[in-house]
């Protein structure tokens, strides 16, 4: 929730000035380094969140930057590859930490992880720093000449504190509560929503908005971009798109583990395939399509549909001793297309908006696409559960004579719900094993067609984004935005 909420904030601040880029990258750094050292000596779960919570704005940064210097220093005809490759390092570098880290788990414990990890991410940056030029393009073409710190000045950071505001986390004993709007909308599908912290978050979100609107001068999103049809649509539909991208990163693995019996370790592994799909499609649709600015309207639709027909096939194929090779297919397939798709609707959501808020209109999709993780694992998790223990009650009150639950069975049902290896390694019955084969099976297979579903929406919010560009921005428009005269 950091990282996604400090992307926005962070790509303002990069279009303040030609040297800002440059000038973020030591800061956000060093705000990485001390969450990482603060997470591995926590002494308690409040130190500990609050390091992670320090790691994700730094990373926050870190993401709004990448994108950024590839819009400001990559030729147009060669932008696609640039974007392609940042997904792809993303996705990589997710992935590689996972089997890296988790592999040294045992042999040097936690707190080591979370320490490696600030020097690693300082060096990175160090060279990123020396390597970037001291002054690059700015975004902001239409302002007049005026100091750094006059811009920095004129931001509105009351803006910036009601706009993290509702995307922070309250930590309070046993209860976390996500504060964000929609998100507590879409989470109540998962858990019990608290009637406070919602008015709380809808009053910040109308006087975030209200002041973007009549007080601030030098606004945190553009009344361009507040306003704009296709860049809202495109946020939404970036969020569709990864949140039925997590429901099967998230359950793929799951899936392996119950249904095929694979050990932790190995089960993972179905994601590998999904990844190198998701790294070459971005980096094949930007060499070779994505070579020139303009409107990708068809082609964002058209790797959206291979997405949905991927989630559907693999709902198909979800049945208890699946095949594997048409599931590592699918899987492949899934994670082609959404790389392409993450391409393509970002050039396109450039095209849509005006070049003077190209780093915050990148930096707006991107945190839509970090709260898609969010969503998708809580209502799809929610979703599969709720499956999964009516499944499992349903089998097991038919070979108890369906009347009641045994003892050993009512025990037995949410050991199976947090343990997926008991399907096949836990000593169960053939007939107790058929039950929950099949109760896993059809949950992961209804959470990815529900998917599938809600790409229809996904789809229908991409196309309705249209493919005509802005028109040129007048004075009075200028005005409007915040921009100075």
């Amino acid at each position: 929730m950091a990282l996604s909420s400090l992307v926005p904030i962070v790509g303002r601040l990069a279009a303040a000035g030609a040297a800002m880029p440059r000038s973020l990258v030591l800061p956000a750094a060093t705000i990485f380094c001390a969450g990482a050292l603060l997470a591995a000596s926590a002494s308690s779960a409040a130190v500990f969140i609050g390091g992670r919570v320090l790691a994700g704005a730094g990373g926050g940064a870190f993401l709004a930057l990448a994108f950024v210097f590839v819009l400001a220093l990559v030729p147009e005809p060669r932008r696609g590859v640039g974007l392609g490759v940042v997904n792809a390092a993303i996705t990589v570098g997710v992935s590689l930490g996972a089997v890296v880290y988790g592999g040294l788990l045992s042999a040097v414990g936690w707190r080591p992880l979370f320490w490696m990890q600030a020097p690693v991410a300082f060096v990175a940056a160090l060279a990123v720093f020396l390597c970037t030029p001291s002054s690059i393009q700015s975004d902001q073409k239409n302002r007049e000449p005026s100091s750094l710190s006059q811009r920095l000045i004129r931001i509105d950071y009351l803006g910036v504190v009601l706009l993290v505001s509702p995307l922070a986390s309250t930590q309070l004993p046993g209860l976390t509560i996500q504060c964000l709007t929609v998100v507590l909308f879409l989470y109540g599908l998962a858990s019990t929503v608290q009637p406070l912290i919602l008015g709380l978050s809808i009053v910040s979100l109308v006087a975030f908005i209200a002041c973007e609107y009549l007080v601030a001068v030098d606004p945190v999103l553009p009344l361009t971009l507040l306003s704009s049809r296709g860049v809202l649509l495109s946020c939404l539909s970036q969020l569709g798109l990864m949140a039925a991208r997590w429901s099967l990163l998230f359950f793929a693995p799951i899936f392996i583990l119950a249904v095929h019996g694979a050990p932790r370790a190995a089960a993972g592994s179905v994601l590998v395939p999904t990844n190198l799909g998701f790294a070459l499609g971005g980096i094949v649709v930007g060499s070779l399509h994505i070579r020139r600015a303009g409107s990708f309207w068809l082609s964002c639709l058209i790797a959206l549909a291979i997405f949905s027909a991927s989630l559907l096939g693999l709902a198909i194929v979800a049945a208890p001793r699946a095949a594997l090779t048409p599931l590592i297919t699918l899987v492949f397939i899934n994670g082609f297309a959404t790389g392409a798709a993450l391409n393509y609707t970002m050039a396109h959501l450039l095209h849509l908006c005006h070049p003077d808020t190209a780093y915050i209109a990148a930096s707006l999709l991107t945190t839509f696409r970090g709260f898609g993780g969010s969503f998708g694992t809580s209502i799809g998790g929610g979703m599969f559960y709720r499956f999964l223990r009516r499944s499992l009650t349903r089998g097991f009150l038919a070979l108890d004579g369906g009347q009641h639950l045994s003892p050993a069975h009512n025990a037995l049902i949410p050991r199976l719900l947090g343990m997926p290896e008991l399907v096949l390694h836990g000593g169960l019955s053939g007939e107790e094993q058929k039950v929950a084969l099949n109760g896993y099976a059809g949950a992961i297979g209804f959470v990815w067609m529900a998917a599938a579903i809600m790409m229809l929406l996904v789809m229908a919010a991409q196309a309705a984004t249209g493919w005509t560009a802005p028109e040129p921005l007048t004075a009075a428009d200028g005005e409007a935005g915040g921009h100075d005269e």
